[in-house]
């Protein structure tokens, strides 16, 4: 709250003669400046406006401000534009209040409502962003390919650069008035001069007074001629006093003058020394001082050290006041050292951690914000800390961003070699899309339509327009092909409504007395091939038939081996008239290993009959065993011939 009064002016007396005095004060003064100078916090500073307390600084900083300072300074000080609840107005509602401030106030004037008016928006539109970005990553949408575009906030950068420009013109008239109230000040010390030459000494004082008056009523020149314009001045001024001191009337009247004047400024500062407002008290000390030692003249010996104690005592009265808040801020800043070294060390343990998702980098970001944030909210910290710290945040920081920068220009490569991956599957998609090879075209595209699936993300800017192109080739294809399904389809259930109502009659003629010979079976097996295919999702009528012969096949006078065999190929005929090698494929497997079961099955019976070395053949048990070891064997010859039969067909 004190920094707008860091610099403040010498407020030592010039002719004062009292060195103990004067040393005091002057210590007090650099003791105060050298404690504000602390007050600088580590954070980037914002360039601001004319504002109230840059129009302060103005009137203490200036040497040639005019006599009425008194009156700016109030004025300056009540001169207050209500700061509205900003947090509470929505987005447009804030973008509406920055439109009226630029249109209905001067822009020196809004510089802490723009200041707080931008922090809300900030806040709110970053939260509006991350709905947004978050809302996109769960939609499928990779962080790094986010773009959102936002009328409201081109809307609102545009008014914070139409209030960039009215500040720099306000500034650049600023400029030419000052450079106007140089060539004014410069024509007075020029007609200064002129009268210390030509004007009759009893005139003198009255002309010098109108000048003087005039000279100190027009506002501050440039910065590069205010010490030489002011020590002009007071060249001038000296030798018009030092004229007028020849004449003791003039200089009684002018003591007297300047008594009444310097008395009314001890009175000011003995009541600025019981103001509670200490801050305010001390900017119009500055003032004070400045007034006694730049404006006013000396006094009569006589008054003069009475005066200056009065003054000199009520100065360090407010001094000490406000030494005292100095003091704890001290206290209260050195508190929050511990506290930001706590934060820094969480955040240097956020930096070691070794990140490899996606989704943990989002999370360990928002945690690092979380942290800056929480450090910039702790507070400030004594000068000697704050550069320490600030150089330590920023170092971890940018190792972090270092980090998050490495691992998203990793994942932008693995997102580039997945756009030539599936780029070159819609090449082939392409290529494919009229082929007339329906079967062999269709089991490409579906590897293909596999392989796809496999392939990561790709750019988000791609991958809606990649999609289409690759799923617009593929449906090309197969759009042509379920065109041509559907021309045989018709003639496909036309197979099945035969072959369905072939297998009622045949259901319908055999009976249990029936007698059926093997000549009727393949009879019966090649009259239903000869029908043809059936759809896919219509072949459960084929199962129907193997039924039904399997069930003539059992009661035909013929050896085991025969019939089973004669089942086994009809089977196996209807996966070979489909082309579905795959089920062949299966069987022949499933019979490997029935194959490998029975031979350690026979093996093991074998190694039985060890047992039975000395027991008669006619022993039951070993009887029993070679009974079942010949059964086994029976099994695996018809196994083998099932086997074998399959490799003729593969």
């Amino acid at each position: 709250m004190l920094d707008e009064t860091k610099d403040q002016l010498d407020t030592n007396p010039t002719e004062e003669t009292n060195s103990t005095v004067n040393s005091e004060v002057t210590n007090s003064e650099e003791k105060t400046k050298e404690q504000l100078d602390n007050l600088t916090e580590e954070s980037t500073t914002v360039a601001s406006s004319e504002s109230t307390e840059t129009q302060v600084s103005e009137i203490t900083n200036n040497k040639e401000t005019t006599t009425d300072d008194m009156e700016i300074l109030k004025k300056v000080d009540t001169k207050d534009i209500k700061i509205e609840n900003y947090d509470s107005f929505s987005l447009e509602e804030l973008t509406s209040a920055f439109s009226n401030l630029i249109k209905n106030e001067e822009a020196h004037a809004i510089k802490k409502n723009v200041d707080a008016l931008k922090k809300s928006f900030d806040i709110k539109f970053t939260e509006f962003i991350n709905a947004k970005k978050e809302a996109f990553i769960a939609d499928g949408g990779n962080e790094i390919d986010f773009h959102f575009k936002s009328d409201l906030k081109y809307m609102f950068n545009g008014l914070a650069n139409d209030y960039r420009k009215k500040i720099k013109q306000h500034y650049k008239q600023l400029e030419e008035q000052r450079n106007d109230n140089f060539k004014k000040k410069t024509a007075i010390i020029d007609d200064i001069k002129a009268l210390i030459t030509h004007s009759e000494t009893s005139s003198l004082y009255k002309d010098f007074k109108i000048l003087r008056d005039a000279f100190f009523k027009i506002g501050p020149v440039p910065r590069e001629n205010n010490e030489d314009t002011w020590q002009t001045y007071r060249f001038y001024e000296q030798q018009v006093y030092d004229l007028l001191h020849l004449n003791s009337d003039f200089r009684d009247l002018d003591f007297k003058h300047n008594l009444e004047e310097k008395t009314k400024i001890a009175d000011r500062a003995e009541v600025l020394a019981k103001d509670d407002d200490v801050n305010k008290a001390f900017k119009e000390l500055q003032i004070l001082h400045r007034l006694w030692k730049e404006e006013i003249g000396p006094v009569a010996r006589e008054f003069r050290e009475d005066v200056w104690k009065r003054f000199k005592e009520a100065t360090k009265q407010i001094h000490d006041k406000r030494q005292l808040i100095l003091d704890e801020l001290e206290a209260k800043w050195e508190e929050n050292v511990p506290k930001k070294v706590v934060v820094i060390e969480k955040i240097k343990n956020l930096v070691a951690e070794n990140i490899t998702s996606h989704n943990i980098w989002q999370n360990k970001i928002k945690e690092m914000q979380a942290l800056r944030d929480e450090f910039f909210t702790i507070g400030k910290v004594p000068k000697e800390k704050s550069e320490e710290l600030w150089q330590i945040l920023r170092e971890v920081t940018k190792t972090f961003n270092k980090q998050k920068n490495a691992f998203y220009k990793n994942v932008k490569s693995v997102h580039q070699e997945n756009l030539d991956k599936k780029r070159a599957l819609i090449d082939k998609a392409i290529a494919l899309k009229d082929s007339d090879d329906f079967d062999g075209t269709t089991q490409i595209l579906k590897k293909i339509q596999a392989d796809w699936k496999t392939i990561g993300h790709v750019p988000r800017k791609f991958s809606d327009k990649m999609w289409k192109e690759f799923r617009g080739a593929c449906n090309h294809f197969f759009d042509r092909l379920h065109s041509v399904q559907d021309e045989e389809n018709k003639e496909l259930i036309a197979v099945f409504e035969k072959k369905k109502e072939y297998l009622e009659n045949l259901k319908n003629s055999i009976t249990d007395d029936s007698e059926t010979t093997i000549d009727d079976v393949k009879k019966f097996i090649n009259e239903w091939k000869a029908y043809g295919k059936v759809p896919t999702k219509m072949r459960f009528i084929d199962s129907k038939f193997n039924k039904v012969i399997d069930k003539l096949f059992s009661k035909l006078d013929i050896d085991k081996r025969t019939a089973e065999m004669m089942r086994f190929k009809n089977n196996m005929d209807t996966f070979i008239e489909d082309n579905n090698t795959k089920k062949i494929e299966n069987e022949a497997f499933f019979i490997r290993k029935k194959i490998d079961e029975i031979t350690k099955e026979v093996k093991l019976l074998e190694n039985n009959l060890g047992f039975f070395s000395n027991a008669s053949p006619d022993n039951p048990m070993v009887k029993g065993v070679y009974k079942n070891i010949e059964k086994h064997q029976e099994n695996l010859d018809i196994w083998k011939q099932k086997l074998n039969y399959l490799r003729t067909i593969l």
